[in-house]
Formats: C-alpha cells, sequence, structure tokens
C-alpha cells in the first residue's frame, strides 16, 4: 500500500485523480493490514507530513496518517514510541531542523490520536523535559506560538513543580528575546498573534498554578532592570502586564521600591523600559503599573530617579499619544509625569513645541474618540501653562489652537497641581480598595470610585437599599438580554453577593452615564438620578409597545414581578400614567418605575377676580424643594411686600427646575454660600419644605395670570396637590442657586432637618373634566416652560370655592426615611457625594408606631432602637455603621456636608392596606428573591477569581518588609473626620482624586 501511495503522489496524474486513489487508500485502513505495512504506511506518511513538497502532499500525509492510525492503534502506538518522539525533537527529522514548527504541528497531532493510549504518559513526560530545555534554546516566535497550541491543549506536557517555575522564568526570557524586524502590517500582525499565545500560556499556568506567578514576576523584574549594555529586553514583555491581578500592584511595587538590594541604576533602567512597554499595541494595564511604580519611588522619595526617567522620556511618551491604539494609556502617564514634576518647567518645554501640531491632527482625524481625548489633553495643558506661567513666546500659539475649547477652573488646576505633587503621594500610595482584604464588617459591599464617580455611587447605594425596588429588579427575568436594567439587575446581584469589599461598576457606568457628563468630571446625583429613572422607564415602555405588536407573546420583563397573582395587565393601562394608582387595582401596564417612584401633581390656578379655576395633572418621580428667599437671604435686604411674594419667585423654581430664578428677586450676596442661620431662629425641616412647595402662590405683576373667562391678565392664586402617593418618596432640595453676577451655581448651606418618620397631604383624585392631559414625558416633573406660560395653557374650568374647599386633604400618607445623600462641598461643579441607608427591610410594623405622631412631634423623636447599628454609611469604597444621630447632626458638625437627595418609603399601617392591598400584595416582596442562573454563575465564577486573587496576595506577603509600609491616614470615624471630598471641599477620602479626569481615573 505504501508503495502504491508513493508513486501516485509522484506520478503526473490530475489532482481529482490522485485525491481519488487516496480516497481508496483511506478506506483500505479498515480492512486487515500486516504490521509491517502498518509502520511502512506510517513511516511514508510521516514524511509527507514533514518533508512534503507541497501542501497537496502534505494533506495527503495526514489523510492518510490519521485513518490508519484510528484503526490501528497498537501498531501505531509501537511506531510513535516515546523514543522516536525524543529523537524528533532532539534531532529534527531527515534534512529538517528540530526548531523548525512543523515537528512539534505533527506531535501535536499524533498526541491526538494516542491520547486514549497509555503509552501516552510517558511520551508526555519526555516533553515536560524537552519543552524546558527547548524554551532554554530561545526559540523564534513562531516555534513558541506552536508549542503554546501543543500545551494548551495537552496540559500534561507542562513541567510541574520546580520544573515549572523554571520553564515559566525561561519563557519569560525567552519572550525578552523576541524581535520582529518585519515592516509589512500582515507580518507585524502575525508576529504580535504569536507573542499573544505565548503569554495567554503563561497566564494559564499561573492560573492553574499561583505558585509560578511570584517567580514569573521576579524574573520580569531582573531581565527589564538589567544595566547590561549588549542586551535590549524586547517590548514584547508588555504582554504579560494584562495577564497580572491589578491586586497585586501595592505588593508588588511597594516591594520593589523599598528594596535596598536593588540599585538606583537598576531601577531607573526598569522605569524606562516599562515606559516603553506603552508602545505594545495589545497590552493593558501598562500605563496603570507605570504610574503606580512612579508613585511608588515618590512615597520612598527616589526623586532622582523620576527626575532623570521624566526627562529622558516625556517625548516618547508624548509621540505615543500620535497612535488611537495606545494613547489613552499614554495620557494618563504622561499627565502624571507632567502634574507630578513640579519644581521646573523643563520637563514641559520639551513637549511644548509639539503641542499644536497634535491638537491640529486630533481636530482632523475624523475618529470619534478624538473629541473627548482633545479635551482630556487640553485640560492638562491648561494646567501646566498655570503652574509654568510668564512663557508668552512659548504659549501664545498653544492657547490660539485651543481657544474653542473648554478651560478648567482655577480652583480644579490648584487641586489637582496638589493632589499630584510627588511630595503629595508618600501619604496617599497605599490608600483606595486594594487595601481591603475583604468586606466591612457590615457586610455590604461598596463601590469603587472611577474617577469623580462618587454621585453615581451614591445614587446606586439609595436605589440598593430601597428594599422593594431591589427586590423587584432582582426577580425580574431578563436573561439575554442587554438592557440597562440588566446591567442594574447584575450590579444589585453583585452588590448582595460578592465577596469582594467594593465593586467596580465600569460597564454600568458606560451605560447609564448621560452623553452630556464629561468623563471623569464630577456631576450633579440628582440630575443622574432622573436620567437613570427615565432610561430605565422609557426602556421599558418601549419593550411593551415592541411585545404589544406580537399577539399572544408576553414581554420579556417578568409581569409576575410585579403581580404575583400572574394575571396580565390589560390593554387599557396605556393611560394608566395620567391616572392616579389608588383607583386602580394592578399596575395597569405601568413600568416598574412608574411602580415605585411615580405620584401624581394637581397644579391648579384661580383667578382671583372671577374665581375661575383651572387644573392639570402631571406624574412625577420626585419633588424638587425649593428654600424660602427670606431663609437664605440673612444679612441682605429683605423685599418688601406681602410674605407671598418671595414665594411665587421662589415656587417658581420649583416648578422650572431652576434655582432662585431672577436677577434682583432674591437679592443675596456671594456671601450667602455660607449662610449660618441664626441661633434665636429653628433650623427649617424637610416638612417645611414640603409644606413650602405645596403652599398657595399669588401670580401677580410681571407673573399675573391670564384668564380667559376674564380675558386679561388677573391677580391669580396656584396651588399644588398631590392626588397619588408614590411607593417610594425622591426629595431633591435645591441647595444649588444661580447667581447672576458671578455666573456661578452657589450653594445653600443651610441646615434642614431631616425627621425619620413623615407624612403626606394627599388629596383625592380630581375630576377629569377639569384636567388637561399632559403631554409631557411620564418622568419629567420638571418642565422647561416656565410657570406663567404653563399656567396659560390649563383650560379653564368652572369651580366655587364651596366644592374648592371639599377636596382639602382627605389623608395623610406616612413614610419612613430610607436613605439620604450628602454634598460635601460649595459648588454643584465640585464636593463629593456620599449616602446613608437604612435597612428597613425588616421593621416591623410596631416599630413605626409613631407614625401618628405629626411631623413637627417626629421631628424631635428619639431614635429608641435606631440609634443601633441598622444604619450605614456608604462613601464609595467604604461602608460603616452609622446612627440616625449622624445623619441629623452631620451639618452642624461639618458646615459643608448637607442633605441633598432623601428617599422616603410609604409605610403601610398596621391593619390598613394601602393601594387597596396592591402594597402587599403586588408592590412588596416579603424577602429578597433567588439569584436566577445566570446572575448566580456570574457572582460565582467572580468569586472563584476573587478568591484566586486573595490567595496570591497572601503568597506575595512575604515579599513585604517590616519597615516597607507606606503611611496613610486610617479612615476616622464619623465624630472625628468628615466622610470624605472628592473636590476641593476636603480631602481624598471618596477615592475620587481631583477633578481632572485623566488623573482621578486610576485610583489605587
Amino acid at each position: 500500500m505504501d508503495k502504491i501511495l508513493e508513486g501516485l503522489v509522484s506520478s503526473d496524474h490530475s489532482v481529482p485523480v490522485k485525491r481519488a486513489i487516496v480516497k481508496k487508500v483511506v478506506e483500505a485502513a479498515e480492512k486487515e493490514v500486516t504490521e509491517e505495512q502498518c509502520q511502512s504506511l506510517f513511516t511514508l506518511t510521516t514524511r509527507f507530513i514533514l518533508l512534503g513538497e507541497d501542501a497537496f502532499q502534505r494533506q495527503i500525509g495526514l489523510q492518510v496518517l490519521d485513518a490508519y492510525a484510528r484503526y490501528h492503534r497498537p501498531e501505531f502506538e509501537r511506531f510513535f514510541s516515546k523514543d522516536f518522539v525524543l529523537s524528533l525533537l532532539q534531532q529534527g527529522y531527515d534534512q529538517l531542523d528540530r526548531k523548525d514548527p512543523a515537528i512539534i504541528d505533527y506531535i501535536h497531532c499524533c498526541l491526538r490520536l494516542l491520547i486514549s493510549c497509555p503509552s501516552v504518559l510517558e511520551i508526555f513526560g519526555v516533553i515536560q523535559v524537552e519543552v524546558l530545555r527547548m524554551v532554554c534554546e530561545r526559540p523564534e516566535p513562531a516555534l513558541c506560538a506552536r508549542l503554546n497550541t501543543l500545551l494548551s491543549d495537552f496540559v500534561q506536557c507542562i513541567p510541574r513543580d520546580k520544573s515549572g517555575v523554571l520553564f515559566c522564568q525561561q519563557l519569560v526570557r525567552t519572550i525578552s528575546y523576541f524581535h520582529c524586524f518585519a515592516s509589512q502590517e500582515r507580518e507585524l500582525g502575525e508576529y504580535i498573534s504569536q507573542v499573544t499565545k505565548v503569554s495567554t500560556l503563561l497566564q494559564n499556568i499561573w492560573k492553574a498554578d499561583p505558585a509560578t506567578l511570584l517567580p514569573s514576576l521576579q524574573e520580569v523584574f531582573a531581565i527589564i532592570s538589567s544595566t547590561d549594555p549588549a542586551f535590549d529586553p524586547s517590548i514584547a514583555l508588555a504582554s504579560l502586564v494584562q495577564h497580572i491581578p491589578v491586586q497585586m500592584i501595592t505588593v508588588l511595587i511597594k516591594s520593589v521600591t523599598t528594596d535596598h538590594n536593588v540599585k538606583d541604576a537598576n531601577m531607573t533602567k526598569a522605569l524606562c523600559r516599562m515606559i516603553d512597554w506603552l508602545s505594545w499595541p495589545l497590552a493593558q494595564h501598562v500605563d496603570t503599573w507605570v504610574i503606580a511604580l512612579l508613585k511608588g519611588l515618590a512615597a520612598v522619595q527616589k526623586f532622582t530617579i523620576l527626575i532623570d526617567v521624566t526627562l529622558l522620556k516625556i517625548e516618547l511618551v508624548f509621540s505615543r499619544l500620535w497612535y488611537p491604539i495606545v494613547r489613552q494609556g499614554a495620557l494618563a502617564v504622561l499627565s502624571h509625569m507632567l502634574l507630578s514634576f513640579q519644581h521646573s518647567p523643563e520637563a514641559f518645554h520639551l513637549v511644548v513645541p509639539h503641542v499644536v501640531h497634535l491638537v491640529q491632527s486630533l481636530r482632523a482625524d475624523g475618529l470619534s474618540t478624538s473629541k473627548a481625548f482633545l479635551l482630556q489633553f487640553t485640560e492638562l495643558i491648561h494646567c501646566m501653562m498655570y503652574q509654568y506661567s510668564g512663557f508668552p513666546d512659548l504659549y501664545d500659539h498653544i492657547l490660539d489652537a485651543i481657544k474653542d475649547l473648554p478651560r478648567p477652573g482655577e480652583e480644579k488646576i490648584k487641586l489637582v497641581l496638589n493632589q499630584s505633587a510627588w511630595t503629595s503621594q508618600s501619604n496617599s500610595f497605599a490608600s483606595g480598595p486594594l487595601r481591603q482584604a475583604g468586606k466591612s464588617e457590615t457586610g455590604k459591599t461598596g463601590l469603587v470610585n472611577l474617577g469623580n464617580t462618587c454621585y453615581m455611587n451614591s445614587i446606586i447605594q439609595t436605589l440598593f437599599m430601597a428594599t422593594d425596588f431591589r427586590r423587584h429588579v432582582l426577580s425580574l427575568h431578563l436573561n439575554g438580554s442587554n438592557t440597562l436594567m440588566k446591567k442594574l439587575q447584575l450590579l444589585f446581584a453583585f452588590l448582595a453577593h460578592t465577596q469582594r469589599a467594593a465593586y467596580a461598576p465600569r460597564n454600568f457606568l458606560e451605560a447609564s452615564r448621560p452623553p452630556w457628563f464629561n468623563v471623569g468630571s464630577q456631576q450633579d446625583c440628582s440630575e443622574y438620578l432622573r436620567f437613570l429613572l427615565d432610561r430605565l422607564h422609557e426602556e421599558e415602555k418601549t419593550i411593551q409597545v415592541l411585545e404589544s405588536a406580537k399577539p399572544k407573546v408576553s414581554s420579556p420583563v417578568d409581569t409576575n414581578s410585579k403581580d404575583p397573582t400572574g394575571q396580565t395587565s390589560p390593554a387599557e393601562g396605556q393611560e394608566s400614567s395620567l391616572t392616579p394608582a389608588e383607583t386602580k387595582p394592578g399596575n395597569d401596564g405601568r413600568t416598574l418605575i412608574e411602580t415605585m417612584f411615580g405620584g401624581n401633581l394637581i397644579t391648579g390656578i384661580r383667578c382671583l377676580q372671577c374665581n375661575c379655576i383651572s387644573e392639570k395633572e402631571e406624574p412625577f418621580s420626585d419633588l424638587s424643594l425649593a428654600f424660602c428667599p427670606s431663609a437664605t437671604s440673612q444679612g441682605s435686604p429683605q423685599p418688601e411686600g406681602p410674605s407671598e411674594e418671595p414665594k411665587v419667585l421662589c415656587q417658581g423654581s420649583v416648578n422650572g427646575g431652576s434655582e432662585i430664578p431672577e436677577a434682583g428677586s432674591a437679592k443675596a450676596p456671594a456671601s450667602n454660600a455660607h449662610f449660618v442661620p441664626a441661633t434665636n431662629e429653628p433650623p427649617l425641616s424637610v416638612p417645611d419644605l414640603v409644606n413650602y412647595f405645596l403652599a398657595p402662590e399669588i401670580l401677580d405683576e410681571e407673573n399675573a395670570y391670564f384668564c380667559e373667562k376674564c380675558s386679561s391678565l388677573q391677580r391669580a392664586e396656584r396651588t399644588m396637590k398631590v392626588v397619588s402617593a408614590p411607593e417610594y418618596l425622591i426629595l431633591t432640595l435645591l441647595r444649588f442657586s444661580y447667581d447672576a453676577k458671578s455666573h456661578v451655581r452657589r450653594k445653600i448651606l443651610d441646615n434642614v432637618t431631616i425627621p425619620p418618620l413623615m407624612r403626606l397631604p394627599v388629596h383625592g383624585p380630581s375630576i377629569p373634566t377639569q384636567c388637561s392631559s399632559s403631554t409631557s414625558s411620564p418622568l419629567q416633573v420638571d418642565s422647561p416652560e416656565s410657570s406663567e406660560n404653563l399656567a396659560k395653557k390649563l383650560k379653564p374650568s368652572q369651580k366655587d370655592e364651596e366644592e374648592e374647599e371639599k377636596e382639602r386633604i382627605e389623608r395623610s400618607v406616612p413614610y419612613v426615611l430610607s436613605s439620604v445623600v450628602m454634598h460635601s462641598g460649595i459648588s454643584s461643579e465640585s464636593g463629593h457625594y456620599y449616602s446613608y441607608g437604612h435597612n428597613i427591610s425588616g421593621c416591623s410594623l410596631s416599630t413605626c408606631s409613631a407614625l401618628s405622631i405629626p411631623p413637627e412631634q417626629g421631628e424631635t423623636q428619639p431614635n429608641s432602637g435606631q440609634e443601633a447599628r441598622d444604619w450605614l454609611l456608604f462613601n464609595d469604597s467604604r461602608v460603616t455603621f452609622s446612627s440616625f444621630r449622624s445623619v441629623q447632626n452631620i451639618t452642624n458638625r461639618f458646615p459643608k456636608d448637607t442633605a441633598y437627595v432623601l428617599m422616603y418609603r410609604k409605610q403601610e399601617l398596621p391593619g390598613q392596606s394601602i393601594n387597596g392591598g396592591l402594597m402587599a400584595n403586588g408592590m412588596r416582596l416579603s424577602a429578597e428573591p433567588p439569584l436566577q442562573k445566570e446572575l448566580l454563575d456570574a457572582i460565582i465564577k467572580d468569586n472563584k477569581l476573587y478568591l484566586q486573587e486573595q490567595e496570591l496576595n497572601a503568597r506575595t506577603q512575604a515579599l513585604q518588609a517590616p519597615s516597607s509600609s507606606c503611611s496613610f491616614r486610617p479612615n476616622g470615624s464619623d465624630d472625628n473626620n468628615p466622610p470624605g471630598s472628592c473636590g476641593p471641599s476636603g480631602g481624598g477620602g471618596g477615592g475620587g482624586g481631583g477633578g481632572f479626569n485623566t488623573i482621578s481615573r486610576l485610583v489605587f
């Protein structure tokens, strides 16, 4: 048979004829063949595979070898022996060199055919020894890539124990010898692919045997710190960085920077070569490691190394900004190097000649990411020109090139420069979530600050502590979807079940961040909350509309989570957004957001001339509570006239979503931002602000109302009434007022007493004929229209005062405080957000018996059991026990820390069923829902990874010398230190860093 096959291949027959005959030879493999014939065929096919003149011969060899090896396994087992394998690996085959990748491919093929044979174990042992010898000979990338394929499929061939450690070290050193001299894009791509395969092999070994990781990293540092002028290690080593657990940064960098055996020359070399790694196109986290090493050196005051390396490498780092694939990491390193190099303009002036050209290139390249990148880059340039002013000849052309781009404020620049100085990093290097070994004693999970994202973290924790909302979100069946609600569900699942002390919500941040929010900049948490709820609401509405077009197909959103009876919402529920919830037996097609946070408000205007009344009903998801101008204008001239006049102006800001609106209406000087109420006047309370929001207003003079019945402008009275109370009442205190003189939003720092229990006055539903239909978005309570224009659009209807009196408060709905979001700072553009949360899921009705107490008394009600540890302080990655007393006293102790967003939960009284039983049966789940399989799998996977990371950290603890720990300021108690800040108002306790987005997004 072998003679026939050999003659066939060398004949002049056409390829189709040859294929037909080969097919007959393959089919003959099923028949009985002598061992001598088998051995001859195996020898011939091996020659075809390894020495074939073309691809056709190699293909024939593989086909015939595969067929005869399967049907004649014992004969093939004797042919492909350990001695034959050893001969191939040590001597090659005929004229084929032993280092040829074809040898590895052939062995790989044969191992697949022998995998179930006992003799394969002996071959594995031979390969284990030989692969170690091979990597010691520094093979080329192509051969290493083939080895990766072989060892990935047959992990039994990977050396074990001490040999495994040595294999990893030698493979690392082999990578350092990789070099690519190709100039064609295809060849470069192939080279990068080969390197990636080799680094992936090391990653798999490190995961399978964590004991090999640390020696491998030691070998990496030994290579890059070498001062041998004849040896220049390859930047392909950068491919390993992405596989090193980020949690090891602190330990490894601290160990390296405090090791007295590492000389300055070696450290300088190592740092320079790590900076060179920024050129590697697929490397991740290189910038993180470089910045960590720079900070570590600053912490141990190795300033000479920092100066030398900065001046040597700053232009190279800047040149990486031209390449989109690596520019983001390069900008992070460049920003840190420039901002920390504050003793001289030398480093900055090295890159100044290239700034304008780069700006022009970024404007012209047409990439979608270039605009955002340009904003980050220009902020850096503004900071540097501010730091090193006095060089107009160098900076004039730069200012011309970026004159149309935003410029950061002076306070922001000062903050960034102050936080970035080398001298400030000795205390901050070891801070952050990486120091946390596990959850806090609260058992709750914090959220990592991803760069001034405390506004998001505080809102997420507030929503998470809304027990009913959290349980309904977790009970939704959203498998396979990629909606924002699905991402929120996954985030809630991690907060509830992860073993990590703090979770990094990167995916949710990218999905939920409003388009107009600048990355890395501080934002308004109430604005984010409105946007998030509106997105979730519109998303579910869209799904409902799409599903309604499909007959007899249920919505992918689990309706059972809202109605455990299993009944589908009726179709006529499309108009339920305009109907009070109390009048409907079910949810009527309302979204989860409407069900949990939606209420209804009636705005009525009564002409004081003819008593004609017009009303309009609108839904709301939160109430924006303005401060009375008289309360925020102490020390300034008081406006003359009746008390209703300033109330009109302030009330208008509530309806319009703005703050103190008109110039001259509340003549408060700039110092009002620091106003502290007089001691002889009691502080405002939340019920006071709610009452002020609902109080009647007089529309007069410039705000006069056009009455259709009178056909003229008339004095009128405007009232607002809540007709449908939400399950969760969100109150936003409008603390930021616009200063027309300085054109900034200043903060009202008045202390506001927060009662644990509160009652909301709720009126009966209005008569449909007296309510004009609302055309606004169901969740947009803040209308862009002014109050007077809104009033003119209301339809007039006849109603006398006697009927109006009948519509007085029918009942007051009790609410219990659930969460409070605090803002620390004096400006809406800076500062820090944190939140207090009360876990009321286990609150029995007997503990809320004081709800019968009026708000005035409820405010001063003793905390009793609440003084225990059932209040939590969520401050980014830190979660600590607190008390309601801390919530009430925070502004007294820290005047810049004030309540901003409050969330109250509707409380059901004993023997009373709110909403006709809907609350108990359809909206409140008695226990946490079981995790769905998709969520459970994700959490199990991440928890396993976390345990592996913890084990790796434990293995590396020996690297830390007793004296090498970096100093850091421990977290203080609530009674001694403010909870923290990521803006000018305080320190960096929140982990947010400064307001400069290219620096603060890296948290160590």
